[in-house]
């Protein structure tokens, strides 16, 4: 993988977020529709992890997001944000705060 500078991280605006709907998107297996509480704006992200998580598992909790990620549309739904959570061998698993914390509060 290559090396980024620290000014080139600094670029990804990191925030946490608090999920509020999270539901599977139509004619999918992997992806959920979640609706994603930022402080005062609410987002839209797509995210292939249902094959992890069943909608009711993460509705509440709070995730770190890239908040500052171009808009995409997943299967025809648009995507604002990107939820970032560990790969591995027991595939997908979101991270989260130790304690909750403010929703819109950056990650640094």
């Amino acid at each position: 993988m290559d090396k980024i500078s620290f000014d080139e991280f600094k670029k990804a605006d990191i925030r946490i977020g608090t999920i509020k709907i999270a539901e599977k998107v139509e004619n999918t297996d992997k992806l959920l529709r979640l609706e994603v509480e930022f402080g005062d704006e609410v987002r839209q992200i797509v995210s292939g992890i249902a094959q992890y998580y069943q909608p009711e598992e993460i509705i509440g909790k709070q995730c770190p997001f890239v908040y500052n990620l171009e808009p995409r549309t997943i299967c025809g739904v648009e995507s604002n944000g990107m939820i970032l959570g560990i790969v591995g061998e027991v595939g997908f698993v979101a991270l989260s705060p130790l304690k909750e914390v403010s929703s819109g509060s950056s990650v640094g």
